[in-house]
């Protein structure tokens, strides 16, 4: 199933109607083809959000140790959280052509899911500025992962992070997006 915008419209295009989307040019390639950094200097100052969330799968003896807070290195959930905070603000040295952000809001969560075997983690980006903020949230989700790796590696190296993804976001020329689907255990 497709994601549907705010008004019923398909992924990426919310706002728009269901007939078939008009072709839009890639924002980060100029006109000979060469990646850009976006101008966004004329654009107005307003609210953006993004939302999003990710997670990882690991073996039963894994989950157990990461429940009991029994891990060697320390409690996985809430270094995953700092490490996503962490991820968030330094998202524009690892993204080539993110802009750097002075962000007003970050809010990472990482949750133990039974039904999943593993972690969830959910990232809340927030400011006011000329461009979204999308990219640190979906940035949070990976880095928070990744400390969840790497601090239970030594029990589970086959665990297998994934669905990292955009839930919403807010703000900006494009207005609101919201991800329609859920994410099936």
């Amino acid at each position: 199933m497709k994601a549907r915008g705010a008004r019923g419209a398909r992924a990426g295009h919310a706002g728009r109607s269901s007939r078939a989307p008009t072709p839009r040019a890639l924002s980060h390639v100029d006109a000979k083809g060469r990646a850009r950094m976006v101008d966004v200097g004329d654009k107005d100052l307003t609210e953006r959000r993004a939302v999003a969330e990710g997670r990882i799968r690991m073996s039963r003896e894994a989950f157990a140790l990461v429940k009991a807070n029994r891990v060697t290195k320390g409690d996985v959930l809430r270094v995953a959280e700092l490490a996503g905070i962490g991820g968030a603000k330094r998202t524009a040295e690892l993204i080539p052509l993110a802009h750097p952000l002075p962000l007003d809001h970050v809010a990472v969560e990482a949750t133990l899911d039974p039904k999943l075997r593993g972690v969830r983690v959910r990232a809340e980006v927030r400011l006011a500025g000329r461009t979204g903020v999308e990219m640190e949230a979906l940035t949070a989700c990976a880095v928070a992962l990744l400390a969840v790796y790497d601090m239970v590696k030594a029990v589970d190296r086959g665990m297998a992070i994934g669905e990292i993804r955009l839930l919403e976001k807010s703000g900006g020329r494009s207005g609101t997006w919201k991800r329609v689907e859920k994410l099936k255990s």
